[in-house]
């Protein structure tokens, strides 16, 4: 996310671009069969990703309070699936289908939206803003084990469609206006962080191309996280979590 309040936590204390794949162009480093795989596998989470966030904010607007929110909220999603258009642009130009890069994706990130749906206006700006904002700052970590050709789709596809500004000042409001409602939100929220997080310890623990790459490296050609540089990106996650809350008003 490009705003101050979605910066990416890996633009602090992040640890420097991994050796090999991540200095090679996508010609290069596509020779290597894992890799491929893995970035199919990458792409393809990625853009369901987006296909299911520009879903769920042309749900959201049906929610707006007004007409304005509700065209600001529309806009954002023509922004999503502009990003999901990219992302299977891309998969075609490598020749892959989109749909079976999807697939195995599908599921669970539809399960976190069903065990996450918000019940009101204020919960679903809430449930974008730090949802989508975990999923951006995990796929920022990995994009540091990508290809060059392959991390600058990846970083200009998690650019904010202008939700953070949005869910910040409506939210903020709402406190403003009725402070009761700032330790109901903090407490969805917490609960967002969880799930999310655990979204994406899942989405690499099942595909095994995607969880070479980010611990012990593909073909010994990128260098990966190790078990402490893991648990360390996880920190710089929730840290960025935190400030999130706090531009929003709420604790963390």
């Amino acid at each position: 996310m490009s705003t101050v309040e979605n910066a990416s936590p890996a633009d602090e204390s992040a640890p420097a671009e991994a050796a090999g794949i991540a200095a090679q162009d996508w010609a290069t480093a596509s020779s290597s069969p894992q890799y491929r795989a893995a970035v199919v596998d990458l792409l393809g989470a990625l853009a369901y990703g987006e296909l299911a966030a520009f879903e769920r904010l042309a749900e959201d607007a049906k929610l707006a309070p007004t007409l304005g929110d509700k065209a600001a909220l529309a806009k954002m999603a023509s922004a999503e699936f502009h990003h999901f258009e990219r992302l299977s642009t891309r998969l075609a130009e490598i020749d892959e289908d989109a749909t079976a890069a999807m697939e195995p994706f599908a599921k669970g990130v539809d399960d976190f939206h069903r065990q996450t749906a918000p019940s009101d206006w204020l919960e679903g700006l809430v449930k974008a803003y730090v949802g989508d904002s975990i999923a951006s700052d995990f796929y920022r970590e990995v994009a540091t084990h990508l290809d060059t050709d392959t991390r600058g789709l990846v970083v200009s596809v998690l650019d904010d469609t202008g939700h953070g500004g949005f869910a910040v000042e409506k939210v903020r409001a709402a406190i403003e206006a009725d402070p009761r409602c700032g330790g109901r939100l903090a407490l969805w929220a917490r609960r967002l962080m969880g799930e999310a997080l655990s979204q994406a310890q899942r989405v690499v623990a099942e595909r095994d191309a995607l969880s070479t790459m980010l611990v012990g490296g593909v073909d010994g050609m990128a260098a990966g996280f190790d078990l402490a540089a893991v648990g360390e990106m996880f920190t710089r996650i929730t840290k960025a979590h935190t400030k999130r809350m706090a531009a929003l008003g709420l604790a963390a």
